[in-house]
């Protein structure tokens, strides 16, 4: 990457998340926290009761869903300025950019105003499902773990946890949520990518069933294997986020392809 690219290919996609980020974070960090307060109003009469855990669970979830819509245009621009120099000698290219050689994509408003033109809001919104299957699981198992962790690492008598505490929380709480987020996010990521120049999976459960059926579980259990998709020599590559997809005819053309799923945090962007 650093050979063909410099160190510009290592921030590929930076921009857009970069912009965005604030304000997904503080909606559903805001829609989470005023969902707790209406559920413990609704339930108690008091708004500034601590919530319980099925009121904690259905706040996250209900965070996981709004997320979805801000996250999805998102990262599917992300992925697809990542991706879009990867090089395909067989495939059905149906959008070539204006100069042989060159992206697809001039930046990430030109990203996004191609895909609405050509693909509509759908295209928008492509790997939509694979993203609420992740987001809504994934937020829950991280607010929940988060709450659970700095309660009980806060000595009795503090009214709020110290800095040390809620750090530890984050990171544990983190853990356990791409850890099961994983998955989906593979599934979502390679079906947004899927529209740079192909369309190999028709959908969500499609592109679950293809990548069990190349790769097996190990497609979707190991993060370091989301990185590359490659099927046998004969057929096209469908390619994941962050990922270094090539056609065995291609295989030592330039790569240009930038690791990047910090962006999110947990899922969808905490």
């Amino acid at each position: 990457m650093y050979r063909n690219e410099s160190v510009a290919g290592f921030f590929k996609g930076m921009s857009f998340p970069l912009a965005s980020v604030s304000v997904s974070s503080s909606v559903v960090f805001g829609v989470f926290s005023n969902t707790q307060r209406l559920l413990s109003q609704l339930r108690y009469g008091d708004p500034t009761r601590t919530p319980a855990l099925v009121d904690m669970a259905l706040a996250s979830m209900v965070a996981g869903f709004v997320s979805v819509g801000i996250c999805t245009p998102i990262d599917l621009v992300k992925i697809r300025l990542q991706m879009q120099t990867q090089p395909y000698t067989e495939a059905n290219v149906t959008l070539k950019p204006t100069v042989p050689g060159l992206p697809v994509y001039r930046g990430p408003i030109h990203c996004f105003w191609t895909v609405l033109q050509k693909e509509g809001i759908v295209g928008i919104y492509r790997g939509v499902v694979a993203t609420l299957l992740r987001d809504i699981p994934g937020y829950c198992l991280y607010f929940i773990p988060y709450t659970f962790f700095c309660g009980w690492i806060t000595p009795d008598g503090c009214i709020s946890p110290n800095p040390s505490s809620i750090w530890l929380a984050g990171g544990v709480a983190g853990a356990i949520s791409w850890g099961t987020a994983t998955p989906m996010d593979v599934v979502k990521s390679r079906l947004q990518a899927d529209g740079v120049y192909l369309n190999k999976y028709k959908g969500t459960l499609d592109c679950i069933l293809q990548s069990y059926q190349n790769e097996g579980l190990k497609c979707c259990c190991q993060e370091d294997l989301k990185v590359s998709y490659f099927p046998g020599p004969d057929q096209q590559c469908g390619a994941g986020e962050d990922s270094a997809a090539l056609t065995e005819d291609s295989r030592h053309a330039p790569m240009a392809s930038a690791l990047s799923s910090a962006t999110d945090l947990p899922p969808g962007g905490l």
